[in-house]
């Protein structure tokens, strides 16, 4: 079985953010970036596991951005992996993203493809219902539990209330949040043969993009907190009721 982790960089959660060009630029300057969790924690963890149970599995990372993602890709085939694939460009439009993705599974004729629910700059949920949509592939979301046969896969995805058990047969695109695995840190072993496996630099395909970033914008301050005695009971109720709208 080959399988197939995608891969995206994103700003680590206790960065600070600043925009520039008149709010239509991020300002990376500063920012420390990692896996996205998604990704690393759930994606890859998991096509690991697959892997260490079939050793023949084959396993690749893609990442589809410019060579400041070298680093990050390193650290997740530290962890594992046989080898990433780098898509080298930095067009954030998920269309766009997507196409890359689905030219490098389509050549390598994987049988699994792993992508995180989301990544958490910009929380889209796109990729993987595009990449199989592009492929013409089976697409399940939202999955907690992964276990195939080499030829079926079952999967358990969760839903409004509660959680659905799906039967598919591969290949397939999935994508994975929590419960899917238990987040790994990579040891002294994985870290020194990752400076060795292949890390393969593609030119990237022709493909339409249809979004632009218009303008960023931070979140509003947040107020103070206001303090109210606890001999007044009124006026709490008076906060809740006017200012806070509780009711």
């Amino acid at each position: 079985m080959k399988i197939l982790v995608c891969i995206s960089k994103t700003p680590d959660t206790t960065s600070k953010i600043a925009f520039g060009d008149n709010n239509t630029k991020f300002v990376t300057d500063g920012v420390q970036f990692i896996i996205n969790p998604y990704d690393e924690w759930y994606a890859l963890v998991r096509a690991l596991e697959l892997k260490e149970a079939a050793p023949e599995t084959i396993l690749h990372l893609v990442n589809v951005g410019n060579a400041d993602s070298d680093p990050i890709i390193r650290k997740a085939l530290a962890l594992g992996g046989d080898e990433a694939i780098r898509v080298n460009t930095d067009n954030a439009d998920s269309f766009y993203i997507a196409s890359q993705i689905a030219s490098v599974a389509k050549e390598g004729g994987y049988d699994l493809i792993f992508t995180g629910k989301e990544t958490i700059d910009y929380n889209g949920s796109s990729i993987g219902g595009m990449v199989a949509e592009i492929l013409d592939l089976p697409y399940i979301s939202h999955a907690i539990k992964f276990d195939t046969d080499g030829t079926n896969a079952t999967v358990v995805r969760e839903i409004d209330g509660g959680e659905e058990t799906d039967k598919a047969a591969l290949p397939l695109v999935v994508s994975c949040q929590k419960g899917m695995a238990e987040q790994r840190i990579p040891n002294m072993k994985g870290i020194m043969g990752a400076r060795t496996k292949p890390l393969k630099v593609l030119e990237p395909i022709a493909a339409d993009s249809y979004t632009s970033i218009a303008s960023f914008d931070l979140p509003p301050a947040k107020a103070g907190v206001k303090l109210v005695s606890a001999d007044n009971p009124e006026e709490l109720v008076r906060l809740l009721h006017e200012e806070a709208k509780a009711f």
